[in-house]
């Protein structure tokens, strides 16, 4: 009777075990986990391929030089001249006042700087402050914006056992197109 109880207990172990070794798991697909580990594959006609085009815009880098004008001025070459004749006149003058050596001192350099003063107004009113046109050259980039169409996939539609599929695809198949055949029981 142990014997008996033993083997109904191995029976049972072994009929649970084999149904869930041959039903394949909820959570996966039947096709995916066939017993012989392999998919079955057929061709099916294609029968339209349509290009999938969008818009991209495109900048196009270009540098645009031209010349500009500016104008420049500068002293006129007279004016350090006669501001160094004034000065050194001025000195002289001023030297020729005051009495003790610390008062000629500062009637010199008083001298030489008001001469220099008049040397320089007297050569600004008389020449004018010089002035030249000058040509720089200015570059800037500037973009040409334009648009072209590019293929971003095909649109097949072919037809498998009479009935009419369509996806897209990254490239033109050509004629016919290779499918998954698969076979499920229908609950």
């Amino acid at each position: 009777m142990r014997k008996a109880r033993v083997l109904l207990i191995l029976a049972g172990v072994l009929s649970v075990t084999s149904v869930a070794v041959a039903a394949p798991p909820p959570w996966s697909n039947s096709r995916a986990n066939r017993s012989d580990g392999r998919d079955d594959y057929d061709y099916a006609a294609v029968t339209r391929v349509e290009p999938i085009v969008r818009q991209v815009r495109i900048e196009t880098p270009r540098r645009e030089c031209y010349d500009d004008v500016r104008t420049v001025e500068s002293p006129a070459p007279q004016v350090a001249g006669q501001t160094l004749l004034g000065g050194i006149i001025g000195g002289v003058i001023g030297h020729q006042f005051g009495h003790s050596n610390h008062s000629r001192d500062f009637a010199t350099v008083a001298g030489a700087a008001i001469g220099a003063g008049v040397g320089y107004t007297n050569a600004t009113r008389s020449y004018g402050p010089q002035t030249r046109e000058e040509v720089v050259q200015r570059c800037d980039v500037r973009y040409d914006h334009e648009y072209e169409e590019r293929i971003d996939g095909y649109r097949v539609t072919y037809e498998y056992n009479g009935r009419e599929y369509t996806t897209r695809m990254p490239y033109d198949p050509g004629e016919r197109i290779k499918v998954r055949v698969a076979v499920a029981p229908a609950e």
